[in-house]
């Protein structure tokens, strides 16, 4: 089937509105900024629904739409088990981590290991995080757009669509920064999930409804639980690997957390998580399986990563089709806004800073800007070497597989056991770092192994854990004061349950915690 990719001027007017948009919106935020906690964290201020709808927005970018139905057409729905996993990662985030985070008054991740450890935890984290920000996540989500827009104007090359992209995105996140990205969230989130279901209802009815799907297409390819040879998600890797990737996703990473951290108290932060992960669940419907409906519709493709470019031009009406594209831009401009200004963080908080104690917050708030052009023209470079993988989805997840382990390691026992300390943390970080690069050469260049990457994943992870723990109990125990205020205890647990005491039902997020969890199984179980 011939698909002819291209914009109507109405639609082209359309996408070009919205551009005008957000960058007036930029703009204009960008004099209320003062100081660097205005800039990177929204002056500590924002509530609970512009929390989740940014976090929602920021993790559901082009990548993710292309991927999602992508590898639903090539592996099956259980690409989904990314998503519904998340809303588990993200309950277990509100109850557990997330008061300790906030409590401590970080402005990044990375410093808050090094309250829990030392500066060399920082240090390695920090440049983690700007690499799988810059390698990762931008240049992911710019390479996702770059292909839909090389569809469309096949004329002009990738690299230059590509820069056009970083610049619109760039423009009103170096001048509105955190405020910015969240209120532009706030817009693209609403275009983001219209455009989804225009296209899944549309899909939908030209197949002949959910019977035509689940008679034509084979039984394994619309279960999210699959088998250990499943080259998308077996199920030992369900349970193993995804939970540290997410994990990391959710509660480490920089450009995820950021939004939390910009919370106005504790209980705006888990409200807006858990509101967050509620709109994960309808991602199955409107995302994915377009991508089973596409298998029928479009038999043929040369690559999973058209499925949903095709869906769109294919099946929508011109109007229509600008309005979802202002959708698609807008997923984009929300991952990349998103990895910019958390990256510019990392920078000018754990590194310009220390280096230059002498900074007033205005200047690191100048410092940050500049430092969100460079990350920006960066990642632009980078994106069109994603072309050479076969999947944008697989390329973003085992790339995680191999460099987050150590962190989760840090982070999780850290939480749960006081003992861990700045030394063990070290060595873990040394022989995971080490451990990963041999698993890189055998499995990915030599070929010597074929393991799938979500047993990458766990396996380094372990090994960490017990470097770690042998590590710590080998030297001497770190200072309980320090450790107190950033580690679980019981009395902390109990204070709470009597503070929840006087909260209404619906007010209470370890009840909202509990539906949520119930509904997601619900779902999991309706399609197992």
């Amino acid at each position: 089937m011939n698909i002819e990719f291209t914009l109507h001027p109405i639609d082209l007017t359309i996408i070009g509105l919205y551009l005008v948009f957000v960058v007036w919106l930029g703009l204009r935020l960008s004099k209320k900024h003062e100081t660097a906690e205005d800039y990177f964290l929204a002056g500590r201020s924002m509530i609970w629904p512009f929390i989740g709808v940014s976090l929602f927005a920021s993790n559901i970018s082009s990548t993710t739409l292309i991927g999602l139905a992508g590898d639903a057409y090539s592996t099956g729905v259980s690409v989904f088990n990314y998503e519904w996993f998340a809303v588990i990662i993200l309950v277990f985030f509100v109850i557990f981590f997330l008061p300790f985070v906030l409590r401590s008054k970080v402005y990044t991740m990375p410093e808050f290991l090094e309250r829990r450890y030392d500066g060399r935890a920082r240090t390695y984290f920090s440049i983690l995080n700007l690499f799988l920000n810059v390698v990762v996540d931008t240049a992911g989500s710019l390479y996702a757009g770059g292909l839909l827009l090389k569809l469309i104007f096949p004329e002009i090359p990738m690299w230059q669509t590509i820069m056009a992209l970083a610049g619109v995105a760039g423009i009103y996140t170096i001048a509105g920064g955190l405020a910015a990205v969240i209120y532009t969230d706030a817009v693209q989130t609403v275009l983001l999930l219209l455009g989804s279901i225009i296209i899944s209802i549309t899909a939908f009815i030209k197949v002949g409804g959910w019977d035509a799907i689940t008679t034509q297409v084979s039984p394994e390819m619309v279960s999210l639980i699959r088998p250990l040879n499943d080259p998308g998600v077996p199920w030992l890797g369900l349970f193993t690997g995804l939970p540290l990737l997410g994990f990391y996703f959710w509660c480490n990473n920089q450009f995820i957390v950021q939004r939390v951290l910009s919370a106005k108290n504790l209980w705006h932060g888990r409200m807006g998580s858990l509101f967050a992960g509620l709109l994960k669940l309808p991602v199955f419907f409107i995302m994915v399986l377009p991508g089973t409906a596409a298998i029928l519709l479009y038999p043929d493709l040369v690559r999973p990563d058209l499925v949903y470019p095709t869906l769109m031009f294919d099946l929508l009406p011109r109007g229509v089709l600008g309005l979802v594209m202002a959708g698609f831009i807008a997923a984009l401009m929300s991952a990349i806004d998103s990895t910019l200004n958390s990256a510019s963080t990392l920078v000018t908080l754990d590194f310009v800073a220390k280096a230059r104690p002498e900074y007033s917050q205005h200047k690191l708030m100048i410092v940050g800007r500049w430092v969100t052009l460079i990350i920006m023209l960066l990642a632009a470079l980078w994106a069109p070497q994603i072309d050479k993988v076969g999947s944008v989805w697989k390329y973003l997840q085992a790339v995680l597989s191999y460099t987050v382990p150590p962190v989760v390691a840090m982070f999780l026992v850290g939480l749960f056991w006081k003992r861990a300390n700045a030394q063990g943390a070290y060595f873990s970080i040394v022989i995971g770092v080490l451990l990963a690069a041999v698993f890189f050469y055998v499995n990915e260049i030599a070929g010597l192994t074929s393991l799938h990457f979500l047993y990458i994943a766990p396996i380094l992870f372990v090994v960490c854990v017990i470097v770690l723990v042998v590590g710590s109990l080998m030297t001497a125990p770190p200072d309980p004061v320090k450790v107190e205020q950033l580690s679980w205890s019981k009395e902390f647990y109990r204070s709470e349950t009597i503070e929840l005491q006087g909260f209404p039902w619906y007010k209470n997020y370890r009840i909202l915690s509990a539906i949520l969890v119930v509904a997601t199984l619900g779902l999991v179980i309706t399609f197992w």
